[in-house]
C-alpha cells in the first residue's frame, strides 16, 4: 500500500490506548473507552490514530480516517468523550465505532520518579539479584493495589507449558531493587526457584 502525500505517517512508537465506543451528543463528539484506568495519554496529544473494526469490509477500511486531529477531550464517567476536524456529526462519529485509537509513544506525559508506563515494561529482562535470568516481562495483571509483572523464561523447562513456567513478581519496593529502561532490564529480589 502506497501512501499519498498528503496521508499521515504511523509513528514507529504508536501505542494502542482505547477503543471508540460511539458517538457522544448530537455534534460529532466520539466515546473512547480507555484502555488505561488514568486517560492522561489521551489527553497529552491531539493527533490520534486510527485503526478500523476488524470486521469492517475491506473498501470501507480503505475510506477510513488514519489520524484525528483533536479539537477538544474531557472524561465523561469512565469514557473520554472528544471532537475531531474530521468528525462533523453524529453520523461521522457512528461510523467510527469499533476504532482501535493509537497515540505515538513520545506524546504520553512524562512518569514521576519510580513510575513506569506499562508499555515500558513489557519486553524487559528480568534478572535477580543473583544475576539468574529468570525471563522477559510479557504483560502485566493489575490487582488492585498494585501491578504484577508476567514473566516468560527464555526457554521452556522440559514437560511445562507456557502458563505452568510462567513467573508473577509483584511490581513493589519489596521485591523490584530496580528497573533499568536504558538497559532493558529489571532486577528483583526473587528467588530462581519460586
Amino acid at each position: 500500500m502506497s501512501w499519498a502525500p498528503d496521508e499521515p505517517t504511523w509513528p514507529d512508537d504508536a501505542v494502542e490506548v482505547g477503543r471508540v465506543t460511539g458517538a457522544w451528543g448530537i455534534k460529532g463528539w466520539i466515546k473512547v473507552q480507555p484502555h488505561a484506568s488514568d486517560p492522561q495519554a489521551l489527553f497529552s496529544s491531539r493527533r490520534w490514530f486510527l485503526q478500523p473494526p476488524e470486521r469492517l469490509p475491506a473498501a470501507a477500511a480503505a475510506n477510513f480516517p488514519k489520524l484525528l486531529k483533536i479539537t477538544g477531550a474531557r472524561e465523561q464517567g469512565d469514557a473520554v468523550v472528544a471532537s475531531a476536524q474530521e468528525v462533523p456529526d453524529r453520523n461521522a462519529a457512528e461510523a467510527l465505532k469499533g476504532a482501535r485509537v493509537f497515540i505515538s509513544r513520545a506524546s504520553f506525559p512524562t512518569a514521576d520518579e519510580g513510575e513506569y508506563y506499562w508499555v515500558d515494561l513489557i519486553g524487559l529482562e528480568v534478572v535477580n539479584r543473583e544475576g539468574v535470568v529468570l525471563g522477559t516481562v510479557s504483560d502485566l495483571l493489575d490487582t488492585g493495589p498494585h501491578s504484577v509483572l508476567r514473566v516468560q523464561p527464555k526457554e521452556l523447562p522440559a514437560g511445562m507449558s507456557e502458563l505452568e513456567a510462567e513467573r508473577l513478581i509483584p511490581f513493589v519496593a519489596a521485591y523490584i531493587d530496580q528497573v533499568d529502561l536504558a538497559q532493558k532490564r529489571i532486577t528483583v529480589d526473587w528467588g530462581a526457584d519460586y
